[in-house]
């Protein structure tokens, strides 16, 4: 005790005497940040289903797990803001067309309880939007050619609201032989939803009102060029602008938006000149700080291209990168927008690229995962 005091004195000495020495105090060690992401899939075996994705690049860790399996093709997974609530498909077809399912969520453990199950009411479901208020779901069903509109319950439930039926086709008799619905996306308002249809070769706007019987009005529609079968689309940050993939053409359209009205303003190729071969534009998405559009495509291409706006207002080409892996039906980016994650269908695999925050450019790392059949990525904890 002795030496303990007199050593104690010393150093208080010592720092009372040098008023340049500041006290040292230990910093916490930052929390390693991860990303979640749910992995829609196609399925050939009970094993299959929806999966679970964490990533956390400072501890070099990336894992995945099945929380549903015994689903049949869940090929578009969305959770609601709060992460509790999980849609899914089964897109397959029947007497009133697939199915849509709503599970809770445990953040916990992340597991998944099946609450609902209900008819799609057309062939093949291949995606959900959910409204703003979280308060409806819509489908689009590709082989129906329709989207269906359910309510959500008080406790969840959805219950079927109204049906809307396409009609009509476009040039290609082999893909466009009818309507074919291939998404549904409400615009940053609120108000509308529009809804590409490959088949028609059109964007049809709805007037969504959840206060009547039926939410769903037409408003307009607004041709593509023939041929080009409008798979998905986004908004720009400020929602004056829609960027369409056009799946068979192999084009980024952009449009100004006002009022529920699109006029076209640019189309920007993902190919290179010269290219022959298979091509399927697949997904597209808006950087989280709204400065780059990204838009892949499969077929013989397999490539991501990046896209982004200059001084005079138009979308200029960036980088087009291998997307590492065959037909990325589907990728996203961390709510951060520091990495990329591409879904490939037909090599059974998730890569991860790094993005770079302010040319928007790619690199391909090191990370990758083998997942069946991956097909859809939905971020968790925006």
């Amino acid at each position: 005790m002795k030496l303990t005091s007199t050593l104690c004195a010393t150093l208080a000495l010592a720092a009372c005497s040098s008023p340049k020495q500041e006290t040292q105090v230990s910093a916490t060690p930052p929390i390693p940040v991860s990303y979640e992401f749910l992995v829609g899939t196609y399925t050939d075996s009970l094993h299959h289903g929806i999966n679970f994705l964490s990533f956390s690049p400072s501890e070099n860790i990336m894992t995945v797990e099945t929380l549903a399996a015994g689903i049949a093709n869940p090929s578009f997974v969305l959770a609601s803001k709060d992460g509790k609530t999980v849609y899914a498909l089964e897109e397959e077809a029947g007497a009133k067309g697939g199915k849509v399912l709503t599970f809770t969520r445990n953040p916990v453990d992340n597991s998944l309880t099946l609450i609902d199950q209900d008819d799609s009411m057309g062939d093949h479901p291949c995606h959900i939007s959910l409204s703003p208020q979280e308060d409806f779901v819509i489908l689009g069903n590709y082989s129906g050619g329709n989207l269906s509109v359910f309510k959500v319950s008080p406790d969840g439930q959805l219950d079927f609201t109204q049906l809307v039926q396409h009609s009509g086709k476009s040039v290609n008799p082999d893909r466009q032989e009818k309507p074919h619905v291939h998404s549904t996306t409400f615009d940053p308002e609120g108000k509308r939803v529009l809804v590409a249809d490959l088949g028609t070769d059109k964007i049809y706007v709805y007037h969504f009102n959840p206060s009547t019987a039926e939410p769903l009005s037409l408003s307009g529609e607004f041709p593509m060029t023939p041929g080009d079968g409008p798979r998905h689309l986004a908004f720009s940050a400020d929602g004056k602008e829609v960027f369409v993939v056009q799946e068979m053409t192999a084009v980024m359209e952009v449009f100004s938006y006002e009022n529920g009205s699109l006029t076209s303003k640019q189309r920007l190729s993902l190919l290179d000149e010269g290219f022959t071969g298979n091509v399927g534009a697949a997904e597209i998405r808006v950087s989280p700080d709204g400065k780059q559009v990204y838009v892949s495509n499969r077929g013989d291409a397999n490539t991501i291209s990046v896209f982004g706006k200059n001084a005079s207002g138009t979308y200029v080409h960036v980088q087009k990168i291998p997307s590492g892996g065959l037909m990325p039906r589907n990728f996203n980016l961390t709510p951060d927008g520091k990495y990329l994650l591409a879904a490939h269908q037909a090599s059974n695999d998730i890569v991860i690229f790094e993005r770079d925050e302010f040319t928007g450019k790619l690199i391909q790392t090191l990370w990758k995962a083998d997942v069946h059949r991956p097909v859809y990525l939905h971020r968790l904890a925006d």
